[in-house]
């Protein structure tokens, strides 16, 4: 399975009253995970994918927060391919503290293949191309 680290630092913007990164930024978080991690495994940004018609709506998200991320913290976005169909496909999230490499939270997300139209598109059959690509990064090759 492929993986693809992304390093950011957290921004005093993103903390809440308690001093804490709030809760919803993890979710940006692994939106820059993914991103990366396909500009960089697949050697195809979002834009580029969309260019061909090819759409990742988010069907399905979950966040498991285990220790909380704070301002000024680097950190890790480790982000691998769980599972691909040909409806759909799966990330895991892995945000580790840069410094100690303590995880601070794990998270999936799951996104449909669709056309511009948002209709769900067999990827296999629209992009056989991209689908094959998707496919070689996971273990299900």
């Amino acid at each position: 399975m492929q993986t693809y680290d992304t390093i950011l630092r957290t921004r005093y913007g993103e903390t809440d009253q308690m001093g804490i990164i709030y809760h919803p930024n993890y979710y940006i978080y692994f939106e820059m995970g993914r991103t990366e991690f396909l500009r960089e495994t697949a050697g195809m940004s979002y834009k580029e994918m969309e260019d061909v018609g090819v759409m990742l709506p988010l069907t399905e998200t979950h966040c498991k927060y285990r220790t909380p991320a704070k301002y000024d913290d680097e950190l890790v976005i480790r982000t691998s391919i769980k599972e691909i169909t040909v409806a759909r496909i799966a990330f895991t999230y892995q945000l580790l503290r840069n410094a100690d490499g303590v995880i601070l939270a794990e998270g999936e997300t799951v996104h449909a293949f669709t056309n511009k139209q948002g209709k769900p598109v067999n990827l296999k059959k629209a992009n056989r191309e991209l689908y094959e690509m998707f496919n070689s990064l996971t273990d299900n090759n």
